[in-house]
């Protein structure tokens, strides 16, 4: 089985994330919370119902509106507040390594729609 996770805009990077937190734990604290928050609004959209009890893989694809951010920025904290969102919303029972196998990166630019689609595929076993 597979399922299409689509969130619209862009979520803060790894470097907006790590100067939070330096500047204040609890600044950076609400970054991953508001950011959580908005990665469920748009589970609650896409997979009303979903709970996915098998291991899965996941595959990002992160349209960004130019390439003014690094790569690993765009995805290294989008990846950790996307995966802990679906634990919280109860899709995932949890983002370890029993049930996030692995997870891939795609990177593409587009000004007039900037999203985040991740493509969650069951792993047979």
């Amino acid at each position: 089985m597979e399922y299409l996770l689509k969130i619209p805009g862009t979520l803060n990077n790894l470097n907006d994330y790590i100067a939070a937190e330096r500047t204040n734990r609890h600044k950076g604290a609400k970054m991953k919370a508001d950011s959580g928050n908005i990665v469920a609004v748009a589970i609650r959209q896409c997979m009303r119902g979903v709970r996915i009890e098998k291991p899965v893989e996941m595959y990002y694809s992160w349209y960004e509106p130019n390439k003014r951010r690094d790569l690993d920025n765009v995805s290294g904290f989008g990846r950790k507040v996307i995966q802990d969102a679906l634990v919280s919303t109860g899709v995932l029972k949890d983002d370890g390594w029993k049930y996030v196998v692995g997870f891939s990166d795609r990177f593409e630019v587009d000004k007039t729609n900037p999203r985040i689609e991740v493509l969650i595929s069951e792993v047979r076993c």
